[in-house]
C-alpha cells in the first residue's frame, strides 16, 4: 500500500490572507481513514476513481469532476482498484470564502461530487493555475470565482443589486496607470471607496471581467507592443510586469489562443488595431 506526495506546497502566498495548502497525490492501494479538515477541500481526480464515504454514502470522482467537501465533514479516501487514482487539492479557509460572499451562510456542495463546467474551471484556477504565481491578485480572483461557483451549486440565489459605474470606472482608471507595478483590490477599494468585493462583483457587472483579468489583458496589450518593436520574449515579460517567463506564457496563452512564440509566427503578430 502506498501514498505517494506528488506535491505540496503548505506556505503558498495569498497576500492579505493566511497561506493555504495544496497537495498532489497518488493513492494506490490505501485508504485514508476517517477525517475532517477545518477548511474547505477542493479536490480536481487527475487520473482513476476516487471513493470516499460522505454525509452516509458512499461518492465516487471521476477524472474531470471536482470534490468540494464543506469544513469539518468527516470522509475517508479509498481506492475502487489496483490502479489507484491521483488527485490534485486546495484547502481553501471559510473565512477566505466568507470575504467574498460578506457574511453569508457558507454553501453546502450536498453530494460533495459536481460536473459543474464553471464550478470545475473555477476549482481549476485555484488548484493549479494559480500555483507558484506571486501575485496576489491571481489568488483574490481565483477565490472570488471558486466561491461564487460554490454559491451557485449550493443553490443559493445571489442578491440583484444595481452596480456602482463611478466606482467601476475609477477602478479601470486606476487599473490603467498600473499595468507595470499592478493593483490588489485592496488598493482599488481605496481608490474609489467600495468595499473590494463588492467592487469586484460589480466591475464584472459593468465590464463583463474581473478587475484582475483586466489588467493581465491591459499587461498582454502591453507585451504585443514590445514584441513588436523588437523585444525579446524575456523583457517584453518583465516590461509588461510579469514575474517571470513562465508566467507570461501562460496568460498570453490563456488571452490570445498561442504561445507568445507561435503568435510571432503567425499573421496576428503584423494585426494592428487602430
Amino acid at each position: 500500500m502506498n501514498s505517494t506526495a506528488l506535491s505540496s506546497n503548505p506556505l503558498y502566498s495569498t497576500g492579505s490572507f493566511e497561506p493555504i495548502e495544496r497537495v498532489a497525490n497518488r493513492l494506490v492501494g490505501a485508504a485514508f481513514s476517517p477525517h475532517r479538515h477545518d477548511t474547505y477541500t477542493v479536490a480536481l481526480t487527475m487520473a482513476g476513481v476516487q471513493a470516499f464515504n460522505y454525509r452516509g454514502a458512499m461518492r465516487h470522482s471521476l477524472p474531470g469532476q471536482v470534490l468540494i467537501l464543506h469544513p469539518d465533514e468527516t470522509h475517508d479516501g479509498h481506492c475502487c482498484d489496483q490502479a489507484g487514482f491521483v488527485y490534485r487539492a486546495a484547502y481553501v479557509p471559510p473565512t477566505h470564502v466568507q470575504a467574498v460572499l460578506g457574511g453569508a451562510e457558507l454553501p453546502f456542495v450536498v453530494n460533495g461530487v459536481s460536473t459543474n463546467p464553471a464550478l470545475i474551471a473555477a476549482a481549476f484556477n485555484m488548484i493549479i493555475d494559480c500555483e507558484g504565481v506571486e501575485d496576489p491578485g491571481a489568488y483574490e480572483d481565483a477565490l472570488y470565482d471558486l466561491a461564487q461557483t460554490i454559491n451557485q451549486e449550493a443553490g443559493k440565489v445571489a442578491t440583484v443589486r444595481i452596480a456602482n459605474r463611478t466606482a467601476v470606472m475609477q477602478a479601470r482608471e486606476f487599473l490603467e496607470t498600473a499595468v507595470v507595478s499592478g493593483a490588489r483590490l485592496e488598493q482599488l477599494e481605496q481608490v474609489t471607496g467600495c468595499d473590494r468585493w463588492q467592487l469586484s462583483r460589480d466591475f464584472r457587472a459593468l465590464l463583463g471581467t474581473s478587475p484582475y483579468r483586466y489588467l493581465q489583458h491591459r499587461r498582454i496589450d502591453l507585451a504585443k507592443q514590445l514584441l513588436r518593436e523588437g523585444a525579446t520574449l524575456a523583457d517584453a515579460a518583465h516590461g509588461a510586469g510579469f514575474a517571470d517567463q513562465s508566467h507570461f506564457g501562460r496568460t498570453f496563452r490563456k488571452a490570445v489562443g498561442l504561445t507568445p512564440k507561435e503568435w510571432l509566427r503567425s499573421d496576428l503578430f503584423r494585426t494592428i488595431i487602430l
